[in-house]
């Protein structure tokens, strides 16, 4: 039996996100300086079970001791179903806090049962702001925040979003990305671009082009659900594969979206090759080897400027602005123009060269938990 003694901490993970986030920490509440006693749910929000148990294997996540099996819905009903979920997991296992990470549904749904039975939330990457309240996600990052009692940062931007929200500053701790400390443990065991690309399609257009591949990533509903934006933005990204190939993991709910609206022939061409959604390992060795990626992601943004990859974010506005201040980000919405002027500037000139940000050195995870012990134990 567990001693009742050590502190208990419930860690959430829900997406595919979390998972690069959670991993890290797990880790080192494993061994922590003090005893913290850790329990895993996994609220199934990501339901791709092959890519979920794929990603536990690789990033070395230990098996949730819950799932709650959720599943997919809309906001609303996923959000409800994951706390009505929740509640009891919680009543029964008496946590002295629960963490979450991220800014995904489940996050703000576990935050919301915790706070409201008194039980301390503490956010992981806390802080990050769009402005842009059509975000689903920046909904969950806003509200998550004003209910946390232990809010970690990503960036010095961050704190100072925090402060202004009102946040208590002794409650903020500035200690570097999670999902930075996982990239940098499993990049020299990232699967090569060859093997990931030899079975599917021609190795000498994408391996064996003096100018290299760019990979693409797209999925948020602002590109996808919209017809007339993303006829605009494949026919762009058509374009640019004439000059240089695309590799494409294709998100199922965008391909659903690009079937639907009669838009699957701009895509009909050998120099844009779809893959199925793909593991951290496959995608980090696609995106460490490309000559630029372009992508709606806010992970992808972060995980390029720590590699040096130069990216081209096709969104309006970024909740993560040291990629493109200090890092190789540049974020250009979806005007042609922009993009292919961004796209022109790298494979001409190379693009940004940027840094990698402060604290980004694969210990932010051990920060986390040195708070956690002064705190907690």
């Amino acid at each position: 039996m567990a001693n009742q003694t050590v502190p208990k901490i419930i860690c959430v993970v829900g997406a595919r996100p979390n998972f690069m986030k959670i991993a890290p920490i797990m880790d080192a509440l494993a061994s922590a300086p003090k005893p913290l006693q850790a329990r895993l749910v996994h609220t199934g929000q990501h339901y791709d079970e092959a890519m979920k148990h794929q990603f536990f294997n690789q990033l070395g996540i230990p098996h949730p001791d819950m799932d709650l099996g959720v599943g997919s819905g809309s906001h609303a009903v996923q959000t409800a179903e994951v706390m009505r979920r929740f509640e009891p997991v919680l009543d029964a296992e008496q946590p002295q806090a629960v963490l979450v990470v991220g800014d995904v549904n489940s996050t703000i749904a576990c935050a919301l049962v915790a706070a409201k039975k008194g039980v301390p939330v503490i956010h992981v990457e806390a802080g990050l702001r769009s402005y842009d309240r059509a975000m689903p996600e920046e909904i969950n990052r806003v509200l998550t925040d004003q209910i946390s009692d232990l809010l970690f940062t990503t960036e010095r931007s961050a704190h100072e979003n925090l402060l202004r929200e009102g946040i208590d500053g002794g409650r903020i701790h500035f200690v570097g990305n999670v999902m930075i400390d996982t990239l940098l443990r499993h990049v020299r065991q990232a699967t090569p671009a060859s093997q990931t690309l030899a079975p599917v399609t021609d190795p000498a257009l994408f391996l064996g082009n003096p100018d290299g591949y760019a990979v693409l990533t797209l999925h948020r509903p602002s590109n996808v659900d919209n017809p007339v934006v993303l006829a605009r933005l494949l026919t762009t990204l058509r374009g640019i594969s004439e000059r240089l190939p695309l590799v494409f993991p294709i998100h199922p709910r965008t391909e659903a979206r690009i079937a639907e609206m009669g838009l699957s022939k701009l895509l009909d061409t050998p120099r844009i090759q779809r893959l199925p959604p793909q593991g951290y390992l496959a995608m980090l060795g696609l995106m460490s080897q490309a000559r630029l990626v372009l992508t709606d992601s806010g992970g992808i943004q972060e995980e390029t400027t720590a590699l040096g990859v130069p990216c081209i974010t096709l969104r309006e506005n970024t909740e993560r602005p040291i990629t493109a201040e200090e890092g190789t980000n540049t974020v250009v919405g979806t005007d042609p123009a922009k993009i292919l002027a961004a796209f022109n500037d790298i494979v001409t000139h190379g693009g940004k060269a940027g840094r990698v940000p402060e604290l980004w050195d694969g210990r932010a995870a051990q920060r986390i938990v040195s708070v956690l012990c002064e705190r907690l134990a």
